[in-house]
């Protein structure tokens, strides 16, 4: 009984809104069938009811066969379906007519020309609904609706319908058609509309990821950039002093060997501070890039007190449980709470709009890989995602957590929320006494979630 709910669960918001629109046109196949095919049992002999019975199944089979290619154009995974569209509007046509025909000519009675007329404008407004679905040209379909009306009052008074008979079926087939031709281009309008915000958000994480790779790299050049321009310089004048056999070549020598270990410990501090992680930013950047991307963040709790290397290993939960409301699922709320539990400190971030029930899309695959958002190959090297606290996946959490003898669980509760609950003990001298739970959320933020820069760190 699960299998269907894992199946829409595992989708994509895009991907739910696709087949929701799909599986709409199909049961649109079902209402006509239901509406104009069934009923005829009931108003005429049941010899005649079997053939007009299948003809509108027919035509419903072919209308639902036309969206579902006409949906594939759309996405651009077929071409458009051309002949189809050209087969439908003829055997739309060729339906009417003859269905028209029989109630003016047909067997006597009044319920054989009642089935008969809805039957005639039942065709003409599904046929035209589905051709909407394929035109390339949105302002032609006005054009298709209105000629399928004024197609159906000529036909009809041309076999014999009084006038205002005629007129009355043009109206309801403008009426009715117009209304099936617009849900069929505002579906797939609402369609396109989320495929390009989905396009849109991976846009803004690739952005994130580059323009943090550019500051990181400005960074590295204002550190290197004055030491490599001196070594440069000094290994010039010491070649040009060894060629002279000055003794003072030497001396400039080890100077650049000096300013050579300056700059790596330089370098250093610099990878140091993108790799380290302060808790009290972590949580103040978390709320305000969930609430930039559109999730009501709420963040109560202080890390006042707490000694840096738990704060280092609960600033890396919250990072990159940040990284995942944003990368995964359709988070509307998501609340975070560092709180103090006897000798220990708890750190829980729960989050609703979860896609998928398993704990699988830490970024971490089997191989132990870390994939990465905004890079072209989309994997990181893989010693980052093996590597004892160089993982930033549940693996990697887990591993920098066990250093301060601390406890991770992840895992989806309650339907569609995800929680994601860190437990580390404090140290004597830290008593929780030092750790002021404070109601009121952080300030906004709007700098780069620190889960960016570790993607980046080299």
């Amino acid at each position: 009984m699960r299998r269907p709910g894992l199946w829409w669960r595992g989708k994509s918001t895009p991907a739910k809104v696709e087949t929701y629109t799909r599986w709409s046109f199909h049961f649109f196949s079902v209402v006509e069938v239901t509406a104009f095919g069934l009923p005829t049992f009931g108003l005429v002999k049941a010899e005649f009811a079997v053939w007009l019975f299948l003809a509108v199944g027919g035509h419903a089979l072919l209308c639902a066969v036309t969206a579902s290619r006409a949906l594939d154009w759309t996405r651009g995974t077929r071409d458009q379906p051309v002949r189809l569209l050209v087969g439908l509007g003829v055997v739309s046509g060729l339906l009417a007519t003859a269905a028209i025909g029989i109630a003016e000519h047909g067997p006597g009675g009044e319920d054989t020309e009642n089935a008969a007329s809805s039957l005639f404008i039942g065709v003409l407004v599904f046929g035209a609904g589905t051709i909407a679905l394929g035109v390339r040209n949105r302002r032609r379909v006005p054009a298709i609706v209105f000629g399928s009306a004024v197609g159906a009052g000529v036909v009809a008074f041309s076999l014999g319908s009084a006038g205002p008979a005629s007129l009355g079926m043009a109206l309801a087939v403008l009426l009715a058609g117009g209304f099936s031709a617009f849900t069929s281009l505002f579906s797939v309008w609402l369609l396109a509309a989320v495929y390009e915000l989905d396009a849109a958000r991976e846009t803004r994480t690739r952005l994130a990821v580059a323009e943090e790779r550019l500051r990181f790299g400005r960074d590295l050049h204002d550190v290197m950039g004055r030491n490599l321009a001196v070594i440069a310089l000094k290994s010039e004048l010491a070649v040009q002093l060894a060629r002279r056999e000055r003794p003072e070549a030497v001396e400039q020598m080890i100077e650049v060997q000096r300013i050579a270990h300056e700059s790596q410990r330089e370098v250093r501090e610099v990878v140091r501070g993108y790799r380290e992680a302060d808790l009290g930013v972590e949580l103040s950047g978390a709320q305000g890039v969930l609430t930039a991307a559109g999730v009501d963040c709420t963040v109560t709790g202080s890390a006042a007190g707490l000694p840096p290397a738990v704060q280092s290993a609960l600033g890396w939960v919250v990072r990159e449980a940040t990284t995942n409301v944003l990368r995964h699922g359709d988070a509307r709320r998501c609340h975070v709470s560092l709180e103090p539990k006897g000798n220990h400190v708890v750190l829980t971030v729960e989050n609703d709009g979860v896609e998928n029930d398993g704990v699988e899309d830490d970024g971490v695959g089997d191989d132990g890989v870390r994939r990465v958002a905004g890079d072209p190959s989309g994997v990181s090297p893989p010693e980052r995602g093996r590597k004892p606290g160089g993982g930033t996946g549940l693996a990697g959490l887990r591993e920098r957590l066990a250093a301060v003898a601390g406890t991770l669980e992840a895992g989806p509760v309650d339907g569609d929320l995800f929680r994601v609950v860190a437990e580390v003990p404090l140290p004597p001298a830290s008593s929780s006494s030092n750790l002021l739970s404070s109601s009121s959320s952080s300030s906004s933020s709007s700098s780069v979630p620190r889960s960016v820069s570790e993607e980046v760190t080299p």
